[in-house]
């Protein structure tokens, strides 16, 4: 296996990541800490046979990617608070659509225009709920450069495998690092299949038992595509007046990623083998609360390490194996203590949750959680 080692800034290595995923497109409008994407993109895409469009807005940015997809592309977004706040309609249309596509949130503080410059955790609830209506999304969490380029090409394999709109929920702190990465030549890239159907036969929202789609038709091939955000049967035609084939669709949308769930679980897993406290972290956090962990072993602290890599759905059953021999189960996390909630309902009554929450764009110091661990 060739192996190419690079010194990349992260928000970089998300273009080079999706690149070697296979995205010829990508549709954005400039934003603090997210602007070094669209300006490599523009640069990259050109070499690559690909297609970068600034767009007048995000709401535009996040369309332009749904019909580039339909037109037979891999396409993706990047943005920061507001311009993700300005995507979610469009989020949603994706989901109900069933169109894979990748969207970048580089987070940094809010609400409003918040802190553009620095970083925060403060949109890991909107990535889930931001769009109305019910359905599902997935987002992963990267807290190094090297998992921003890994988890990208995992974004975009997720979205073709699964038709749904894939969350990276990067921050300033990782998107500006500059850390030294390995590039694998061969990563596993999953290409965009083709229905097998014939297009006479064909219906484009007529899933296999599993819950998901074959395949992912485009425009100009044949295929009858009726591509619209009202509910619809499975040939695509407007059925929101009927709530038996509504609600069908919308418990589908729900339960093709909720019922792969467990399969769908990525963390990191360090010390928990005698662990009485246990730390659990995600994105740039993680790096502090790992180096935390590490020096209160050294003093004789019996505290375990877990990262989550997805956010959602909630690896809920690693994160409760994780935690089921623990007494104390600390959550430093860079906003007002979102994530601790869904860690508490996977804890026991006996378990004391500690939420360790930090505002205003400044991370963790790993003194603050060995605090928190041994106080």
């Amino acid at each position: 296996m060739k192996e190419e080692v690079k010194i990349l800034q992260g928000n970089e290595a998300v273009v080079d990541a999706a690149i070697a995923a296979g995205c010829r497109f990508f549709a954005g409008y400039p934003i603090t800490p997210a602007s070094e994407i669209a300006e490599q993109m523009a640069l990259k895409l050109p070499e690559h046979d690909g297609i970068y469009m600034q767009m007048e807005d995000e709401i535009a940015s996040i369309m332009t990617v749904v019909g580039a997809t339909w037109g037979g592309m891999k396409a993706c977004t990047a943005t920061s608070g507001p311009g993700f706040s300005l995507m979610q309609e469009g989020i949603g249309f994706a989901a109900i659509t069933e169109t894979p596509c990748v969207i970048v949130n580089v987070m940094r503080g809010g609400p409003s225009t918040g802190q553009p410059t620095l970083s925060s955790q403060q949109d890991v609830m909107q990535a889930k709920y931001g769009s109305h209506g019910d359905y599902e999304a997935i987002a992963l969490c990267p807290s190094s450069v090297q998992e921003a380029y890994d988890l990208t090409i995992k974004a975009f394999n997720l979205a073709e495998t699964y038709r749904v709109p894939v969350i990276i929920l990067s921050d300033e702190i990782v998107g500006h690092t500059r850390e030294k990465i390995h590039i694998s030549s061969n990563a596993e890239v999953v290409e965009r299949a083709q229905p097998r159907k014939s297009p006479e036969t064909y219906k484009p929202y007529e899933p296999l038992a599993s819950g998901l789609l074959e395949g992912m038709p485009a425009f100009g091939q044949g295929y009858k595509l009726l591509i619209d955000g009202q509910c619809h049967d499975e040939t695509g035609n407007r059925a929101g007046n009927d709530p038996v084939v509504s609600g069908n669709l919308v418990k589908r949308l729900c339960e093709k990623i909720t019922g792969h769930a467990a399969e769908l679980e990525y963390v990191e897993e360090a010390f928990l083998e005698d662990a009485e406290s246990v730390v659990v972290a995600y994105g740039s956090v993680a790096r502090s609360a790992l180096d935390a962990v590490k020096k209160a072993r050294a003093k004789g602290v019996k505290v375990g390490f877990i990262s989550t890599k997805i956010l959602w759905p909630f690896p809920d059953r690693a994160i409760k194996k994780a935690i089921r021999n623990a007494k104390r189960i600390i959550v430093p996390e860079m906003n007002i203590g979102k994530i601790c909630h869904e860690v508490e309902r996977l804890a026991a009554d006996d378990q004391d949750v500690i939420s360790l929450p930090k505002m205003g764009g400044v991370l963790h110091r790993p003194d603050e959680i060995i605090e928190a661990v041994t106080g």
